[in-house]
């Protein structure tokens, strides 16, 4: 695979993550479409106590913290996505 073309499936990966949590999360509250909101967070947080990265500087305090939700609509998105590339 060319690295331009490796370019171009990565951004419509996070292109079809992207917009199907949107989506998601856009019908979280339709009765018969809240099941595409479904899905697990992970990663490490950013409260304290729940494993962020803290780094206290005296006048400045850092936080760093990933979270990250999949849904069963970003799932499709990135499906969606993989098949609008293969007809590329």
């Amino acid at each position: 695979m060319k690295t331009g073309k490796a370019w171009v499936l990565l951004l419509l990966l996070l292109c079809g993550v992207v917009i199907g949590g949107f989506l998601g999360y856009l019908t979280k509250d339709i009765s018969w479409l809240s099941w595409l909101d479904y899905g697990m967070t992970f990663g490490l947080g950013t409260d304290a106590g729940t494993g962020a990265f803290v780094l206290n500087l005296g006048v400045i305090t850092l936080t760093f913290g990933l979270s990250i939700k999949i849904s069963i609509a970003s799932i499709i998105g990135v499906v969606i996505a993989f098949l609008v590339y293969r007809k590329l």
